[in-house]
């Protein structure tokens, strides 16, 4: 009797030995590359986990690690050379320029890739990826604007978008320097957003002289792929705020940080993830890091 009571003891100590264990294979690690910005668009650092708020399809999750983001980024430069960028192809270089200089000065000393495309007439790549600043730079100093054209933006995110997802690119983002003119991409906005998600790239969108406001599909792309992807949408009036905006979206892109958080396993992936302030005064915007296995499942 005593005997089996051992044996009975010692398998229950057993099983509660492993308990634990199991409950810990059950959780996943996923990661969320986020931006933090004071009230007045500057860079905050030395953020910690108690700082950041994590939800999975509205779902708080645990929040395990932040620190400084150090992978490399990939950053596709779309930029408008249509005809109506004619009046602002001087800005448009020199903002372009200021962007990609700006990615050199990461505190982390991470070289990040860079691509030059244009969107005016059709999709074209200007400079492909590339870690030589200077090259690109060069690159978008030959920036013209193509007379009789519009733009092709939505044809430009999703062929860029494609293209992410074909290199598995572990920190890509996106970032769109547009007019108001016309785009001729004929896209219904589900077409757009849905290889942009896809990718898990992020969407900045800076668009100069006067906002967006016709077109429907292309202002729900620019709305909804910025917000969903934790991407920047501004506007900027006059051509000289072009370089200072796209410098304050550089500055902030090299100071994001890489956040991990707990995921129970599921079979099903979440649906969204948002990342945002635990505090006010502070914005948060980021986007979850897509593993191989969740392509084409969101």
């Amino acid at each position: 009797m005593t005997s089996r009571c051992t044996s009975a003891a010692v398998a229950l100590l057993a099983g509660l030995a492993v308990l634990p264990v199991v409950l810990q294979a059950q959780a996943q690690q996923r990661i969320v590359f986020a931006s933090a910005v004071s009230d007045k668009g500057v860079p905050v650092e030395g953020l910690g986990p108690a700082d950041f708020v994590v939800r999975e399809d509205k779902v708080a999750r645990e929040v395990l690690s932040v620190v400084p983001a150090a992978e490399p980024m990939q950053i596709a430069l779309l930029v408008d050379n249509s005809q109506a960028a004619d009046p602002y192809v001087r800005d448009l270089r020199q903002g372009a320029s200021a962007f990609i200089e700006a990615l050199g000065a990461d505190p982390t000393g991470t070289r990040h890739q860079v691509a030059v495309i244009t969107v005016g007439e059709r999709p074209t790549l200007n400079t492909d990826y590339t870690t030589d600043l200077a090259r690109a730079t060069k690159g978008a100093q030959r920036i013209f604007a193509t007379p009789g054209s519009g733009a092709y933006l939505l044809d430009g995110i999703i062929e860029t978008s494609r293209g992410i997802k074909k290199r598995q690119s572990p920190r890509p983002v996106i970032v769109a320097v547009i007019t108001a003119g016309v785009d001729l991409s004929d896209r219904v906005f589900q077409s757009v957003l849905e290889p942009l998600r896809e990718s898990g790239a992020t969407l900045h969108v800076v668009v100069v002289g006067r906002p967006v406001t016709s077109d429907v599909d292309r202002m729900m792309v620019l709305d909804l792929g910025t917000r969903d992807t934790g991407g920047r949408y501004d506007t900027v009036l006059t051509g000289t705020a072009l370089a200072p905006r796209l410098k304050q979206l550089a500055e902030e892109l090299t100071h994001q940080y890489k956040v991990t958080y707990a995921r129970p396993q599921t079979l099903i992936p979440p649906d969204r993830v948002t990342v945002s302030a635990a505090k006010p005064g502070l914005t948060i915007r980021g986007i979850a890091q897509i593993a191989s296995t969740d392509y084409g499942r969101r």
